[in-house]
C-alpha cells in the first residue's frame, strides 16, 4: 500500500470515494504475493495491481460494487474461474483478493509510517473487517470479534512482523476457524553509503526507487553537496564513527562502503560488520579485498564476522559503468532483503572491475 499513497492522496482530493483490494492469499503461479493492492473510484479510475494485469478490470468492478454495497467482500479468482478467464488469469494461479469499500484509516496511518507494524484483519468468519494493529515498538491497537483467540492473533502477528511479509492465517473463533489477514508495514529500510563517489551518485535514486531511505555520508566536504546529491534523503559529513552513530545501524540498515580510501574504508567497515546491519558491502577488487580480510582478521574478526562482508560489491552482471555499478549494488542487496540467490560466489568478479 505504500507505493499507492500518491495516488490514493490525488484520487482522494478529487472527492472521489476510493476503496482498496488487497491479495490475501495465492496459490500456484499467480504473479502478485500476498499485500500487493489495487485502489480504485466508483467511476473506474485504478492505481496499482493485484495480478499483474491478469484480472485487475474484475477486481475494479468488485471495488465499484463494494462502495455502492458499503461493505467489504473475499474474492477468489484462479484458473478453474470463468469470470477469471474471461479477464485473463492464464498464468496458472489462484488469488483470494480482500475488497473493500474504502481504504481504512489505521492502513494509511501505518503505510505512512516507517516503522515497522501489521495491520491483522478478519477476512472471513464473524466480525468480517474487524482489525488488529501491531507496532514494532509493543503498541497495539483496534479490536477484534468477541472470542477470536486475541493472543494468537498476537502471536502470528509477531512473526509476520519480523519476516517482513503478509500473510493469512487461520485463528480459533466463536463459531470455528476464521481467516485473518496479516498486512505487513516492514521497517522501511535505510540504505547508508560512506563515500561520495560516483558510483554513489547512481546508487542513490535507485535505491529511492526500491523504498530505501538514503543517507550519504563522507568525510570529505567536496564529495557532499547537494549539486551530487539531489534526491539523498541525507547528507552527513563525518567520519565513519561519528556518521554511523548519528545516523543508527540497525537490522533495517544497508551499508555500502564507496570511498576507495582504507583510512574512510576500513573503520567503517570495522564499525557495520559487528552491527546488526542487513547489509555491508564494499568495494575494490579481489586483490584488495583479501588484503582488507586480512588486516580485519589481523584486528580480531572472526570467519563468521567477515562472512557477512560482500566485497567485491555487487553481484557480477558484467557492467563497469557507474550505474552499472549501483544496479549490480541493488540486485545483491535485494537477494539479500529477500533470501533470493545471488548468482555468485564470494570474491568473484575480476580484480580490475571495481578498482584497485
Amino acid at each position: 500500500m505504500r507505493d499507492l499513497l500518491a495516488d490514493f492522496d490525488r484520487l482522494s482530493a478529487s472527492g472521489r470515494r476510493v476503496g482498496r483490494a488487497v491479495v490475501t492469499g495465492v496459490w500456484g503461479s499467480a504473479p502478485r504475493p500476498e499485500g500487493a493492492c489495487l485502489i480504485a473510484t466508483a467511476d473506474g479510475v485504478i492505481a496499482g495491481s493485484v495480478s499483474g494485469g491478469c484480472v485487475e478490470s474484475a477486481t475494479a468492478m468488485e471495488i465499484a460494487e463494494a462502495i455502492a454495497r458499503g461493505t467489504p467482500k473475499l474474492v477468489t479468482f484462479g484458473v478453474s474461474d470463468e469470470q477469471a478467464w474471461q479477464f485473463g488469469l492464464a498464468c496458472g494461479g489462484t488469488i483470494q483478493v480482500f475488497v473493500e469499500p474504502t481504504v481504512r484509516p489505521e492502513i494509511l496511518e501505518e503505510a505512512r509510517r516507517e516503522q515497522g507494524s501489521v495491520v491483522a484483519t478478519v477476512v472471513e468468519g464473524p466480525g468480517m473487517g474487524a482489525t488488529l494493529v501491531l507496532r514494532d515498538d509493543g503498541d497495539e491497537g483496534g479490536g477484534l470479534p468477541a472470542g477470536l483467540d486475541r493472543k494468537a492473533v498476537i502471536d502470528t502477528a509477531r512473526k509476520a512482523l519480523s519476516r517482513g511479509t503478509s500473510a493469512t492465517v487461520e485463528i480459533p473463533g466463536p463459531g470455528g476457524l476464521s481467516r485473518v489477514f496479516l498486512e505487513a508495514f516492514p521497517r522501511r529500510p535505510t540504505l547508508v553509503i560512506f563515500g561520495g563517489v560516483h558510483i554513489a551518485a547512481a546508487l542513490v535514486p535507485l535505491a529511492k526507487a526500491l523504498g530505501y531511505r538514503t543517507v550519504v555520508a563522507d568525510g570529505r566536504e567536496a564529495f557532499l553537496s547537494r549539486d551530487r546529491f539531489p534526491e539523498a534523503d541525507e547528507l552527513v559529513l563525518a567520519w565513519p564513527e561519528e556518521a554511523f552513530a548519528k545516523v543508527g545501524l540497525d537490522a533495517a540498515t544497508y551499508v555500502c562502503v564507496l570511498s576507495h580510501d582504507p583510512k574512510f574504508d576500513e573503520p567503517a567497515l570495522e564499525i557495520a560488520l559487528r552491527s546488526p546491519a542487513a547489509y555491508v558491502g564494499a568495494i575494490g577488487s579481489r586483490k584488495t579485498q583479501a588484503k582488507r580480510r586480512d588486516r580485519l582478521k589481523a584486528a580480531g574478526f572472526t570467519e563468521s564476522e567477515l562472512s557477512r562482508l560482500h566485497g567485491p560489491i555487487g553481484l557480477d552482471l558484467g557492467g563497469r559503468e557507474p550505474a552499472e555499478i549501483a544496479l549490480a549494488i541493488l540486485a545483491e542487496m535485494t537477494a539479500v532483503r529477500y533470501g533470493g540467490t545471488e548468482g555468485r560466489e564470494k570474491g568473484g568478479k575480476g580484480e580490475g572491475e571495481q578498482g584497485s
